[in-house]
């Protein structure tokens, strides 16, 4: 038996001989340069032809490929992803960051028998380029085009679809027990996912089930050091990756001379006698837990395999194939570091490292941005919150690992120590939100409401039953465009209107957000939820000309005031803004007045439908009305467009059961319509799932823009409402 003197004096002599046979591991960070010999620029350009990848169509094309061509291959590939991305914006520099990874594994790996998940899959354009969808791609993310993340119908290589993160290691796991039982020949499942992606719960509950389980299945932990977006947000927690996994798995990449020698050492172990091999193999368990202590993923059930090169074919590709011929049904970690837009420089030294972009210069980087005329609305959120924290104290911020995209970035340069940055764990930053809330601070928790969806449970558990004033704020509320399905905010007015408690508002413009803004840092008498969607202002013309406001020296306020909380407004009467009602000619009778009640943006497009029935009818008077509250809703408005109109249609950027449903409740059980003297239509997000396209296509695909809008006045002024299952009726007795 090997005294601890022996183990460790024989533990210094073989890392010693190890770093003698061993090559270090080229870090990302340098191994991009070898990839831009021919790209020293700017201005930066890829290669003149590109013979490799024109010979490959699926990935059984390239199983015959020499290593040394694989290595040009990916040159190739990784090209025609910055040249496809350039034309068309989209995600670009996960994509560069996993080019090798994405050529080792389909090299390796035979799909579609194997399944190879993305999570998220932002990072899945080399994949798609591969697998049949190259000339597909001056479509992507555009209407009628190829989508910028997996989608099983697109494709039988698209394994799983994806858009939003943590879901691949459970997914894995469950389609490696099917394989198991229904004795499927080949059992090869692999999960390849980020370190941000890990941050979310979801995937330690997988990884506790598969180590428990014993599932066979690889997870490739793509290590980039990037974590929310952008990584380095001044926050609470400084500007390292919000994660303490990050700083895990960086420790875990100090220890390259074991990790080199560990390979060494299997390697060589099989070598030796039987007798030989088994002191080793104790020796190789002991020199684990001094070096290392263990690893979190061996604890959990998991062999650990790394950290090694991810731009490396030639030490990735045997690793994998290593994997894949293990008899050993134990769940495998690959803990592989890349660097992130690797080989272009623009995208490695931005600050969000260019991961999405628009049309950009390929020889520069340079982006093609229009000129806004106004203001993002998240930008105007963000002012509006420095305000806030400028004034009190108390107000916090808190994101889940998207600073950049909700303006938490902007706040946390402002107050950085008043910034919380949780990583990907929207459940976590609801209930830690409550938990500050109950300490007297006003914490504000701003999630994409399409991810405000993975803390349902928080909101009503944590929040809505305790009455803690947690302020919700909801940003990409409604479509988002070429994100897609799995990216719009579509249903947060009918999930959260459910749940008692809540306050719920949506802005028309942005000086209703100012103001709505001022509302929720004032209101302390339960949670508030404010939506807003992707975009920008609409500029004071359009402001005062459209909407009515009368604007200081054509200047937009700076700081809003607090409303009334459940109390809507008009915005135009018979015959347009600013008309007196007793020189209004319009609507002099019930039965030719009209009225829309609108909640959030899409008041804009009532307006100008307003103007268009208006003008192609002369005795027909609009009336439009701004709902402005969601909860509580104003029942004196509605009982007042009630009673003076014989038409009411509601209008909102949601989903059925929001808004619409909850007026007809109201109308319903208050008595309004049991005269029958009532037309009454809600318009909504029509029942289905929108693709990627721009905002207005979608919105024209939703019908709700205000030629939509005016379309459907127009048949119930002439009473022509379409009632489908009388007309199939009438035309079965014809």
């Amino acid at each position: 038996m090997l005294t601890l003197y022996h183990r460790t004096a024989l533990l210094f002599l073989c890392i010693t001989q190890a770093n003698a046979f061993t090559t270090p591991v080229l870090s990302s960070k340098y191994a991009a340069k070898s990839a831009l010999r021919m790209a020293d620029g700017p201005p930066y350009a890829g290669p003149a032809s590109k013979p490799l990848l024109d010979s490959v169509e699926f990935p059984q094309d390239m199983k015959d490929f020499t290593l040394k061509e694989l290595k040009q291959f990916s040159h190739e590939l990784r090209w025609e992803v910055l040249e496809a991305v350039s034309r068309t914006g989209g995600h670009l520099s996960s994509s560069l960051g996993v080019i090798e990874l994405t050529v080792a594994l389909h090299y390796v790996f035979d799909m579609p028998t194997d399944q190879i998940i993305w999570d998220v899959s932002h990072q899945c354009y080399p994949h798609k380029m591969i697998t049949g969808r190259r000339h597909k791609f001056d479509g992507l993310r555009q209407l009628g085009g190829i989508s910028g993340f997996c989608k099983r119908k697109e494709s039988e290589y698209d394994s799983f679809g994806a858009g939003h993160s943590s879901t691949s290691i459970s997914v894995a796991q469950g389609m490696s027990i099917g394989k198991s039982m229904l004795n499927k020949r080949t059992n090869n499942c692999i999960a390849v996912i980020g370190d941000g992606a890990i941050t979310g719960g979801m995937a330690y509950e997988a990884m506790n089930s598969a180590g428990y389980l014993q599932n066979r299945m690889i997870v490739v932990l793509n290590d980039n050091g990037q974590v929310s977006l952008p990584t380095g947000t001044p926050s609470a927690g400084g500007t390292v990756p919000a994660s303490q996994l990050s700083a895990y798995t960086s420790n875990l990449l100090v220890s390259k001379p074991f990790q080199d020698f560990r390979g060494f050492a299997k390697s060589f172990n099989k070598l030796l006698p039987e007798n030989i091999q088994d002191v080793n193999k104790r020796f190789d368990e002991y020199a684990r837990g001094i070096i290392s202590g263990g690893t979190l993923f061996e604890e959990l059930g998991f062999f650990y395999v790394g950290p090694i090169d991810g731009h490396d074919l030639t030490n990735m590709i045997p690793i994998l194939e290593k994997l894949r011929d293990s008899g050993s049904n134990k769940p495998v970690l690959l803990h592989v570091k890349t660097n992130k837009g690797q080989g272009y420089p623009p995208a490695e030294s931005a600050s969000d490292k260019m991961h999405g972009v628009g049309k950009f210069n390929l020889g520069t980087g340079v982006q093609q941005k229009k000129k806004a005329t106004a203001p993002s609305l998240t930008s105007i959120f963000a002012d509006s919150l420095i305000d806030a924290a400028t004034e009190d104290r108390a107000v916090v911020g808190i994101t889940a690992a998207m600073p950049g995209g909700t303006g938490m970035d902007i706040f946390g340069r402002r107050f950085p120590k008043r910034t919380f940055d949780v990583g990907i764990a929207e459940q976590h930053a609801m209930t830690m939100a409550a938990g500050m809330a109950t300490e007297g601070l006003k914490p504000f928790v701003c999630i994409y409401s399409t991810f405000m969806q993975r803390a349902y449970d928080q909101v009503i558990h944590d929040v809505a039953i305790q009455n803690l004033p947690v302020r919700m704020i909801l940003d990409r509320a409604g479509v988002v465009g070429n994100d897609g399905p799995t990216h719009h905010g579509c249903y947060d007015l009918a999930y959260m209107a459910c749940i008692p408690n809540l306050t719920i508002m949506a802005p028309s413009d942005e000086i209703e957000l100012r103001n709505m803004m001022k509302t929720c840092v004032d209101f302390d008498d339960g949670p508030t939820v404010l939506r807003y969607p992707r975009g920008n202002g609409y500029g004071a013309e359009t402001l005062t000309d459209l909407f009515g406001y009368e604007l200081k020296n054509g200047e937009i306020p700076s700081k809003g005031v607090p409303l009334a909380i459940g109390k809507g407004r008009i915005i135009r009467r018979p015959g347009g803004l600013g008309v007196n009602g007793d020189v209004n000619t319009r609507g002099k009778s019930r039965k030719d007045r009209i009225a829309i009640l609108s909640i959030g943006t899409r008041l804009h497009d009532s307006l100008i439908a307003a103007s268009t029935i208006e003008t192609a009818n002369p005795e027909v008077g609009v009336t439009v009305a701004d709902a402005r509250f969601m909860k509580p809703l104003d029942q004196d408005l509605i009982r007042e467009l009630v009673d003076d109109h014989s038409i009411l249609i509601t209008i909102e950027e949601g989903s059925v059961g929001g808004f619409g449903d909850h007026v007809l409740h109201f109308l319903s059980n208050d008595g309004l319509l049991d005269d029958g003297n009532l037309k009454f239509r809600p318009m909504v997000l029509p029942d289905e799932l929108f693709e990627a396209g721009t905002q207005q296509e979608q919105y024209d695909m939703a019908k709700l823009n205000h030629p939509h809008i005016a379309e459907l006045l127009q048949n119930l002024i002439n009473k022509n409402t379409k009632v489908p299952v009388l007309e199939e009726q009438v035309a079965k007795q014809a």
